[in-house]
């Protein structure tokens, strides 16, 4: 047996007590909040429980210089900046009047940056705990900080890209098509950005001239909203999802489509439970590995598809029992990360297609969460108000 299956066969000794505990998954499906409520106090993985928020928590950064400190924002207008250790509050971005749906710090950790609904953007300087710009702009879509420079990018509802210099202020636009910004993501150079629109299109902007280097729309683009778009470690890839179910891989240099995903749907559909639509699925979030050439996308039907980019074929295909919210890849491994609208966070990994292990705590779904640099720990956000810090730390590591 080759090394590989060597260590599929350590891991399933290892984590077979974690796996002892599947027949509980039945206390998710059911829609009575009390029966869930139960089925969760039986079982809470997490090391520390942040419980500042009094509705639903949206959003949750990690530093990325000590990895020490999170931001969450919620549906109760506010956000915090907190100690991951003990769950301990640092201090409240106080000030904004709609539900704060991003919050991330900035490379180096100096700034934290909070934005809510309506469009008001709040730049906060850590160590001094204190507010050193603010700015609104339309109905926001999301936000990201430039990897190496203090400069922040949104996308909001007109279809604008703007970007700040931070803390002066100092401000240019990209217009896009009159149609949200749905998704975007500034490029390892540091020099691009891939913004994804409600009408299909994606485009990639040169930041320092604000001109578009490429636009993918028509057949290139998608026939329904993008809603995430990653690209791989030097760059060189964009994949982009939607709600039309696809998942495009683009070359970032020339803007051609080097091959398109389709999930082929083989099983048949679960009878629609009353409130549910019919069909209703779509590309919730994607991400490159770093070591191996693989990407994987996370669809709303629960499915976990991991690609082969060497090949563009389909590899592993891991069935959730619910939605898929967010996934996030290992830094320095071939493990994927997953949260779903059952409240479980799961570790997979890429090259088996096998689940690693799988923590729980949360009573609702767990709506965004992060990962630190090492591994170690996972923090997520709730819709049963809470934050949570698991800690996944594997003894093969």
């Amino acid at each position: 047996p080759s090394a590989d299956d060597l260590a599929e066969e350590m891991e399933d000794v290892d984590f077979e007590d974690e796996g002892a505990e599947e027949p509980d998954a039945e206390a998710w499906d059911s829609e009575d909040d009390e029966g869930v409520e139960d089925g969760m106090e039986a079982q809470d993985d997490s090391e520390v429980t942040f419980s500042l928020h009094s509705a639903s928590v949206f959003c949750v950064s990690l530093d990325p210089k000590t990895n020490t400190l999170a931001v969450t924002g919620g549906e109760d207008d506010k956000a915090f900046v907190w100690r991951v250790s003990d769950g301990e509050l640092l201090f409240e971005c106080s000030g904004h009047k709609d539900s704060v749906t991003c919050a991330g710090f900035s490379h180096d950790s100096v700034f934290v940056a909070t934005g809510d609904m309506s469009g008001l953007i709040k730049v906060w300087r850590v160590d001094a705990k204190e507010e050193v710009w603010s700015f609104e702009v339309g109905d926001l879509e999301w936000m990201e900080w430039h990897p190496q420079a203090h400069v922040l990018l949104a996308g909001t509802a007109d279809g604008n890209t703007w970007m700040w210099k931070i803390p002066s202020g100092d401000c240019k636009t990209f217009q896009g098509p009159a149609c949200p910004a749905t998704c975007g993501r500034i490029l390892p150079d540091g020099k691009r950005a891939v913004v994804g629109y409600e009408d299909g299109t994606m485009r990639i902007w040169d930041l320092k001239h604000g001109t578009s280097l490429h636009v993918l729309k028509g057949q290139d683009g998608h026939q329904d909203p993008l809603t995430c778009v990653a690209s791989n470690q030097d760059g060189s890839l964009i994949m982009t999802g939607s709600v039309d179910c696809h998942a495009k891989l683009v070359n970032s240099a020339t803007g051609k489509v080097v091959c398109m995903f389709k999930m082929e749907s083989v099983t048949p559909k679960a009878p629609i439970r009353e409130g549910e639509e019919a069909e209703s699925n779509s590309v919730e979030s994607l991400g490159f590995c770093n070591v191996m050439p693989l990407a994987a996308v996370g669809y709303l039907d629960g499915t976990l598809a991991i690609y082969d980019l060497s090949t563009q074929s389909l590899r592993h295909k891991c069935q959730h029992e619910s939605g898929i919210v967010q996934l996030l890849w290992e830094e320095s491994s071939a493990v994927v990360y997953t949260c779903s609208l059952d409240g479980a966070v799961r570790l997979w990994d890429a090259r088996s297609g096998k689940m690693i292990s799988e923590y729980r705590g949360h009573s609702a779904e767990i709506l965004d969460f992060a990962v630190n640099k090492d591994a170690s720990i996972v923090v997520t956000t709730s819709g049963d108000h809470q934050a949570k810090v698991f800690c996944v730390q594997r003894p093969d590591r």
